[in-house]
């Protein structure tokens, strides 16, 4: 077996994959499948297969003339062919696929030996790239971006890890991450999160915690709160349990972690580990990124809310009575393990509290999610990996906050300002946040889907509305927004599923209509 050099991004040397278990690239065309192998191969001191290559040896003529003349059927015959065998190579260590191969039912079948690396690109650039090189199915842009568009769910289907598009070193910034999905429990995927200050692996499978699988070297000083580790535990050199709920995200709490880590003797290589929902990621990756001016930390969501949200994106923090967040830090995790199987422990009410941000995010997203979600149906792990790929999605292109990613604040201007004026008390999180969409919707001018909206919201038992404040205490609360800028406080609202935009400014009497309809009192 090949001995690897490769130091990976979760802080540990990578070995290379066993007997019969290569690493396989997928992909449309120009997702740069070959690229990939080669780096890979180069890394762990193996050599790269490639299927066009070994398509093409013994041909006379290129692939593509051998296309014309033969025809698609016998193209694809004779390619099946080649994959299958480059497959069944017990000495293969890291192959790529030519993009079509995956839609024969014995190559796809085949895949199931391997760790099967899916490759994205957007269409226009997989165009680019393809186009005018000779190839018969990049000719005409539509049916181009037909075909990437029919493709794209097969690929999705089979991929044990998907890589966005990105530059040409990510396969080898995440390589050690793929090798180490050969020790997750059976169907754990890998999907690779991307940002200006670091990319990271986010982990996706049931059994995660059960196993205590965690493939990021460094003692763990492991933060939960009182009701999780009842539950569910993750052994470490130190293990925190501080009360629960959102009343204890201050900074009182955070130096109590932190002067325990420290009497602890925790150290910049050792490794903080969050347990727990959205307020122990938030007060934990907060105290990750202050002590000692910044050490690794791991996200460990177990609640809905924060394995479809806020266990992504590196904002960490802790409330002020003043305001929600108002003291925080970008710190992006070094890793993120979802376990799915973790949200059938949660009290109903908190379920359905996660629920509001399922909803949002799919209005987000759009397209098939919103579809799925708006169905009505229990959110299950293909829900929470749709929306955990949308945050991801919007965190690449605007880690910092300055433009796109503000869509992820739809209704939680309002949200925000409903939990601060009942003391972090009387609401969870989604279940300010239900109300706090409502009020976009309504400011949005969609009362169709608002409606919608707030019967799917109704069904799961979320309030419509909230009480134990006043209007006027909200609409204080809303100017005093963090995100403001200046007297200006923008808005996030919704043209239609799909169609999210940031930065609107909004009529105080068209704020003040909004939140008093979505006043009980």
């Amino acid at each position: 077996m090949e001995a690897v050099a490769a130091a990976d991004s979760v802080g540990r040397v990578a070995s290379a994959p066993p007997a019969r278990r290569a690493i396989v690239f997928i992909g449309f065309m120009g997702a740069g499948k070959s690229s990939a192998a080669r780096t890979v191969a180069a890394e762990i001191g193996a050599v790269p297969l490639d299927s066009d290559r070994a398509f093409e040896e013994g041909l006379d003529e290129s692939l593509e003339d051998f296309f014309e003349r033969e025809g698609e059927p016998a193209f694809r015959a004779r390619e099946e062919e080649t994959v299958l065998r480059l497959l069944a190579d017990p000495h293969a260590r890291v192959i790529s696929l030519g993009g079509g191969s995956i839609g024969s039912e014995r190559v796809r079948e085949a895949l199931r030996e391997h760790v099967v690396v899916h490759l994205e690109v957007h269409p226009d650039d997989a165009w680019h790239r393809a186009s005018g090189k000779g190839r018969p199915l990049a000719r005409d842009q539509a049916r181009f971006e037909q075909l990437h568009a029919d493709r794209a769910p097969i690929y999705r289907s089979l991929a044990d890890a998907t890589l966005p598009p990105s530059d040409r070193d990510t396969p080898r910034r995440a390589l050690a991450a793929l090798l180490a999905l050969r020790e997750a429990p059976a169907g754990t995927r890998l999907v690779w999160a991307l940002s200006a200050s670091g990319d990271y692996p986010v982990f996706i499978g049931r059994g995660l915690i059960a196993a205590g699988y965690l493939p990021v070297e460094g003692r763990r000083f492991v933060i939960a709160d009182e009701n999780v580790v009842s539950l569910h535990r993750l052994a470490g050199e130190l293990e925190l349990a501080m009360p629960a709920g959102e009343g204890e995200k201050t900074l009182a709490r955070a130096e109590w972690v932190l002067r325990e880590l420290a009497r602890a003797g925790a150290a910049g290589d050792d490794l903080v580990v969050a347990l727990g929902g959205g307020v122990v990621g938030d007060l934990a990756g907060f105290c990750a990124a202050v002590y000692q001016r910044g050490v690794r930390w791991v996200g460990v969501p177990t609640t809905l809310v924060a394995q479809v949200d806020s266990a992504y994106g590196g904002k960490t923090g802790v409330d002020l009575p003043e305001g929600k967040n108002y003291a925080g830090a970008y710190h992006q995790p070094s890793a993120v393990l979802v376990d799915p199987a973790a949200l059938e422990t949660l009290p109903g009410a908190e379920r359905a509290a996660g629920y509001a941000e399922v909803v949002k995010t799919a209005l987000i997203a759009g397209g098939a999610l919103w579809a799925t979600v708006r169905a009505g149906g229990e959110p299950d792990d293909a829900v929470v990996l749709g929306c955990l790929e949308t945050k991801l999605a919007v965190v690449a292109a605007d880690e910092r906050d300055e433009g796109a990613r503000q869509v992820l604040n739809l209704g939680h201007t309002v949200g925000h300002a409903i939990e601060a004026a009942t003391g972090y008390r009387r609401y969870r999180h989604g279940e300010a946040i239900a109300v706090g969409l409502l009020c976009a919707l309504r400011l949005s001018g969609r009362a169709a889907l608002r409606a919608e909206v707030a019967e799917l919201l109704s069904a799961r038992g979320l309030p419509t509305s909230f009480e134990q404040t006043s209007p006027e205490r909200v609409i204080e609360l809303v100017a005093r927004d963090k995100k403001r800028r200046g007297s200006r406080v923008p808005f996030v609202l919704v043209d239609a599923p799909g169609a999210v935009t940031p930065g609107h400014e909004v009529a105080e009497a068209d704020l003040r209509a909004a939140v008093e309809e979505a006043f009980a009192g």
